[in-house]
């Protein structure tokens, strides 16, 4: 527990308790403080932290670390105290019946069959086993095929980047071999089978020679950035969002009008803040022609997440965080909400399920490689 205190930071806590005042689940009304979890660390309590379901209660989306005047690395130390108490307690329970964690873990394991290429289109142009470019695509596939209900399509996003790759010259490597990143499990403390699939992905990376991962999610960047290539240093590729790929080479594409529209754009948390990703999205965005881009009132470093980044929050605070930022995107005026990681696009999609709000709350969605995909000239 000292040590844990020393590497994130916490024993320099001030007590000021600016965290919990912008803790957005502390905001919702949930007995919820990252200050409890800081003491506890420095006093030493490994037992009561272990025991404490509001543990996982934190949507890890660092803005307590953003305003900490101490610099304590609190999301840091959630991802360490999860792993700690993994495998001693019982796992909380996961939205969805932890199905998703399930998948996670097949993955992890291997042995099993996946239809990776099922979303290909003919007018795609990739590779199968090498290439400069491998296109690291995530989870999409799944969530497609879980969440239908919802009217999710976030492998249109997936498609887009594929696109842009393709009108920029560039012909990426797709893997039927690949698996998901692992930045779920991670988040909940699995790291044994996080490792796993870190592993199997980066050995993918490394047979095909690539020197650049590109993803269209913003979770896969931020895993493979922070998690995967610290664990793994011989993976030597550059990792980069689409958003930054596209924004480096924007000259090379010619965009048309294809008619004035508004939008609004959601910095994920894992693009942003964790990441520190916030002009390449916007730059892009902004070159389209009759494009205006209008920021909601909160938004860049200071923007609120979705509340939902590691299947492990799904409860009625998590809901009151999605509805109040799906109300501050429609206050913009704005026709349609961008995104730049298929979890936003699912989380506030569910949240515009709600019967009681209707048309309150809703509004288009797209991801961003969709809108600079529908502009290509």
């Amino acid at each position: 527990m000292q040590e844990l205190a020393r590497l994130t930071n916490a024993w320099a806590c001030y007590d000021c308790g600016k965290c919990t005042a912008t803790c957005p689940i502390s905001r919702s009304g949930a007995d919820y403080s990252p200050r409890r979890h800081v003491l506890a660390t420095n006093l030493g309590q490994e037992r009561d932290i272990i025991a404490d379901d509001r543990l996982f209660a934190c949507l890890t989306c660092s803005q307590c670390d953003r305003r900490c005047p101490a610099e304590v690395d609190y999301t840091g130390l959630v991802l360490r105290l999860r792993e700690l108490a993994h495998g001693q307690r019982p796992e909380p329970e996961c939205p969805h019946g932890g199905a998703l964690q399930s998948v996670m873990r097949m993955m992890a394991r291997g042995g099993t069959t996946q239809d990776r290429l099922g979303w290909l289109t003919d007018e795609l142009a990739t590779e199968r086993e090498t290439g400069d470019v491998f296109l690291f695509t995530g989870c999409t596939p799944y969530y497609d095929a879980f969440f239908t209900d919802f009217g999710v399509d976030t492998l249109a996003g997936t498609r887009a980047a594929v696109r842009l790759l393709n009108a920029l010259g560039v012909t990426p490597v797709v893997s039927r071999d690949e698996r998901c990143c692992g930045h779920d499990l991670l988040w909940n403390g699995d790291r044994a089978n996080f490792e796993a699939l870190a592993r199997h992905n980066a050995e993918l990376v490394m047979a095909s020679g690539a020197s650049t991962v590109v993803t269209p999610c913003a979770e896969c960047a931020r895993t493979w950035r922070l998690d995967i290539q610290p664990l793994l240093p011989s993976v030597k590729a550059r990792v980069v969002h689409i958003t930054e790929f596209v924004e480096e080479k924007l000259g090379d594409l010619t965009l048309a009008g294809n008619g004035a529209r508004r939008l609004t754009f959601q910095d994920p948390c894992r693009l942003g803040r964790h990441l520190g990703v916030y002009d390449p999205p916007r730059s892009l965005l902004t070159a389209v022609p009759g494009v205006e881009l209008v920021e909601m009132s909160r938004s860049r470093a200071g923007a609120t997440c979705c509340a939902g980044g590691t299947w492990s929050n799904c409860d009625r605070y998590a809901k009151q965080i999605q509805v109040g930022r799906l109300r501050e995107a429609r206050a913009t005026g704005a026709e349609v909400l961008v995104t730049a990681c298929p979890k936003c696009q699912i989380h506030l999609r569910c949240a515009m399920k709600d019967p009681n709000l209707g048309d309150e709350i809703t509004i288009e969605m797209k991801d961003v490689s969709e809108i600079i995909a529908d502009a290509l000239a």
